[in-house]
Formats: structure tokens, sequence, C-alpha cells
């Protein structure tokens, strides 16, 4: 399998789920071996930001990068889209500090990755494998990655809160494009009505509409045309985990299993892992070729952030 990017450049524009801001983006082609980085062009001399857990800055409500105090925030989805597509490098360049919410799926960015197409690049695709079991748990929350005895990459989430609708929800699947696309890309991100005016006092949420996510009442939900899934909730939750564990920077062959993991344990779980590089293994799927993990945690350990 080798690398591939885009074909030709991508514009899009929208607001941010928590500025409320408009913001203009475009994503075009980059090289072999260069990854996704994150450009904000609003900001004189701002340093390329790459997709990697050593620039996670904030994990509350979102996964923000940073570098030299210039960061991007709700990075989630649209990595999520680039992981679930196959696109390996890409440079996106955005005028704002937060990547559009659009209607608060992926499902936008994979249209647009679809209408464009990947160019196949001459470098092949690293994979990270799972060699040694990494659990890491918030009370009653978890997240592992185990080994795949089929060297696959699995995912089996599962919700269960104290909520009629978000109560004992599971999704299982061999990952794939397809299983992305299908059944994951189109799920929502969601939030209860009671929280909302909470969260805009803390800088949140004020991009926040009907139009971009799913609101939940006390007894119903208030979009008009309701839930795209009967267990959209812990889609979206796998959405969101896709797109923290592509910070690990390979695609991994492994089992992910988590239950009400949110963006800061998805970052422990990431951390965790790459700071044990006894526990993985780098593996070249073209040339067959397997590359004991050393130094390779991006030259320095990711310094935790609160949740």
């Amino acid at each position: 399998m080798r690398q591939h990017t885009i074909k030709n450049s991508i514009s899009f524009s929208g607001i941010g789920l928590h500025t409320g801001c408009n913001v203009n983006v475009r994503i075009r082609p980059s090289k072999a071996d260069t990854g996704i980085t994150f450009i904000r062009t609003d900001v004189a001399g701002a340093a390329p930001i790459k997709a990697n857990a050593v620039n996670v800055v904030a994990t509350n409500y979102a996964t923000s990068l940073g570098v030299n105090g210039v960061k991007v925030s709700t990075v989630e989805h649209l990595l999520a889209a680039f992981y679930g597509f196959g696109v390996d490098n890409a440079v996106v360049e955005l005028d704002g500090s937060e990547v559009p919410v659009l209607d608060g799926s992926a499902a936008h960015f994979i249209e647009m990755l679809e209408e464009t197409g990947l160019t196949q690049q001459p470098a092949s695709k690293k994979y990270l494998v799972v060699k040694k079991p990494i659990k890491v748990f918030d009370g009653e929350k978890y997240a592992f990655l185990l080994p795949s005895k089929d060297r696959q990459f699995i995912v089996d989430y599962s919700i269960d809160f104290a909520h009629s609708f978000l109560s004992k929800q599971s999704f299982s699947s061999l990952f794939s494009k397809d299983v992305f696309k299908d059944e994951v890309a189109n799920a929502r991100t969601f939030g209860f009505l009671r929280d909302i005016e909470m969260l805009k006092a803390n800088g949140l949420a004020r991009g926040g509409s009907l139009e971009n996510a799913v609101v939940i009442g006390e007894d119903s939900i208030l979009n008009a045309d309701g839930l795209r899934y009967p267990d959209e909730f812990v889609r979206h939750k796998v959405l969101d985990m896709v797109g923290d564990v592509s910070l690990i920077g390979y695609q991994v062959i492994g089992c992910l299993v988590a239950c009400r993991s949110g963006h800061a344990l998805n970052y422990r779980l990431v951390q965790e892992l790459l700071g044990r590089p006894g526990s993985w293994a780098l593996s070249d799927m073209l040339a067959g070729e397997s590359h004991e993990a050393k130094d390779r945690y991006f030259v320095e350990k990711a310094v935790p952030v609160s949740a």
C-alpha cells in the first residue's frame, strides 16, 4: 500500500462550532511523508502545525493543536475524514482558529474528498502495529488499544449515560473506508439543551445550532429531521475517536475498544501508546518490512493537558 494525497485543492467556508466565527479553508496536496499540516494564514509568520500528539494543547469539548501560541481547534472531524478516506498527506490552510463544523459530521469532508479524488504517491504507507495492550481509565470510562490477531483495525465503542437517548449504545466493526463513509461519517456532534447556556458562558458552542448539532431535550430531539441513525450518538463518538487516534501519525493495526471515552481520554491513550515504544512496531506493508519502534515519539514526548 502506498501513501496518498488529494488530486486537487479543496476550498470551503463555514462557522466554528465553539468560536462562532466564519473561517475560510483551503486543503491542498502535499508531498509524501509530510503528514497532515495546518497553517494559520491569518497569523503572520505562523509556524505550520503538524497533526500529531506532541502538538495537542487542549482537549476540552474538542481537540486543539498548537505551536508557539498559535492554535487550531476542533480538528477531529476533518482528521477523521482524512484517516477514514486514506489521505496521508495534505496541507490545511485556514484564516481562523477553528475548523468549520459544517453540519456537525464528517459527511461534507468526505464528499469533497470524493469529488477531488486521491493521487497515489511513491512512498509506502507505514502502519503502527499494536504489540502489547495499552489501557487508560477515568473512573468508569476507559479506552484500550489491543493487538489484532488478523492484522486489521477494529473499533468497538460503547456508551451508557443516564439519559434515555444515550443509554446502552454500541458500535463494533472492522474499520474500512466504506465503513467510515457509510456508517460513521454522517453522525453529527450532539449536546444537551440544558448545557447550552453554560457552554456559551465559558466561550464554547457560540456557533452551535440545529443546523450543525443534534440537540437533546429532556424527552425529545429538537432537530426537526430527527436522527440520521437510531444510534447516531455512539457513531459520532467513534468519529471523534478516530480523529483523535489519527494523531498517532500512522494508520493503526489493532483493536480499539472504548467506553464513554472523550477527547481527553482519547489523547491519554495516544500518549500512553507512543510513550511505550516496546508496545508497538512500524510495518511497511508494501515491502513486508517491520521496523521496531525506537526514538519515534515525534522526537519528544507529548506534555499532558487537562481535560
